[in-house]
């Protein structure tokens, strides 16, 4: 570890030294690529993007369908940084997708225990392929999760609406529980309210490393540099969950590291917010624009979690992106898995088919199907 010091991260490190984590690191590959059309998008996104004038932690305005700010602005550390993190909100995954995942498979004190299986169906109204600034709603992500185990939560469906710009769009959150037939918004599901799909370990905005609503900090744009982070991790989509998970990590032997260019930057609560993680890094890759790492400090400046988010390279798409996350607490040891991995024993992964309908992402469709 000392030899490869300056290549790894901070909760890396912590994890190799602590848990006995072990990397293996192959040749780097730049499998990372976009349709013609976030291309074009994206070299229009240069000049037309702004950042709120109230603060980039709120969002931005004018850019649609690519990367907003594909060239970062590293004269000013706090501009920057507000860039990055809206990169890695809204990096590309896709126009449509759906996807069978376990989103609370968790593992205490080394045993496997699965919280949640969840079907998604998630549209980026952010990257339709006829989308411009004008046309754009405001909300770049739209997801409809349905709940499918344990048996206790069949039934029960969440609404998820993110906004680009939570000055002019608030994020938004629906849930319709069990036999109420009544859909309800659900503003406290954000920030560092704990997930219930992860038992505890795991914050609503630990997801994907960072998650939702990035208002509560002050981000700052550190620097650019070479660390060895996971990618083009496709194995992991064809091991069985059970097997992959072992007491402090996924299996060394599945998860693929390479060595790749990642902007890092640094979240510092803004005064008079309230969350556990006070301070946070993250290692943003150059190509994808996804957070592949990241750090949590507590008030005292304690490192306490670690993030991990693992792509797959799928050229059908195309695109190298996001499938299986992590949440690692440092203290217990345990950590929480979300992903489309084999879980339990079946692969049904991530499909991107023809996009889903707007009425199944509206709130008054949700409410007219439910079950009493």
């Amino acid at each position: 570890m000392a030899q490869y010091a300056d290549l790894l991260t901070e909760g890396t490190k912590f994890q190799i030294t602590n848990f006995g984590l072990t990397l293996k690191v192959y040749k780097t590959h730049r499998t990372a690529a976009h349709p013609q059309y976030v291309y074009d998008n994206t070299a229009k996104n240069v000049t037309r993007a702004k950042l709120d004038p109230n603060g980039g932690r709120f969002g931005f305005t004018g850019a649609v369908g690519g990367p907003p700010f594909p060239i970062i602005n590293t004269n000013d550390p706090l501009v920057g940084g507000a860039q990055l993190i809206w990169n890695h909100l809204t990096a590309w995954l896709g126009y449509s997708t759906v996807s069978s995942f376990a989103p609370g498979t968790v593992v205490i004190d080394g045993k496997i225990i699965l919280v949640a299986g969840t079907l998604s169906r998630t549209l980026y109204p952010y990257y339709a392929p006829d989308v411009t600034p004008e046309n754009f709603g405001g909300y770049f992500m739209k997801g409809h999760f349905y709940d499918r185990a344990p048996g206790s939560v069949v039934g029960q469906e969440t609404l998820v609406w993110h906004s680009s710009n939570v000055n002019i769009h608030p994020d938004i959150v629906w849930t319709l529980l069990n036999g109420q037939g009544r859909v309800r918004k659900a503003p406290n599901e954000q920030f560092d309210t704990p997930n219930p799909e992860g038992n505890g370990i795991s914050n609503i905005d630990e997801a994907s490393c960072f998650y939702g609503n990035p208002s509560q900090y002050d981000w700052t744009y550190v620097t650019k540099k070479e660390m060895l982070v996971p990618y083009n991790c496709n194995k992991m989509a064809f091991v069985n969950v059970m097997e992959m998970l072992k007491p402090h990590f996924p299996d060394p032997e599945v998860v693929r590291w390479e060595k790749h260019r990642v902007w890092v930057v640094e979240a510092n609560l803004v005064p008079g917010e309230r969350n556990t993680n006070a301070k946070r890094r993250f290692y943003i890759d150059e190509d994808s624009w996804f957070a592949l790492l990241g750090e949590g400090y507590d008030a005292n400046g304690n490192i306490v979690k670690a993030y991990a988010n693992y792509n797959n390279c799928l050229p059908s798409l195309p695109g190298t992106i996001e499938v299986d996350t992590l949440t690692f607490n440092l203290q217990s040891g345990n950590y929480v898995f979300n992903g489309a991995a084999a879980t339990l024993g079946s692969y049904v992964g991530v499909q991107y088919e023809q996009p889903i309908p707007n009425a199944d992402l509206e709130p008054q469709e949700m409410a007219a199907n439910a079950s009493f």
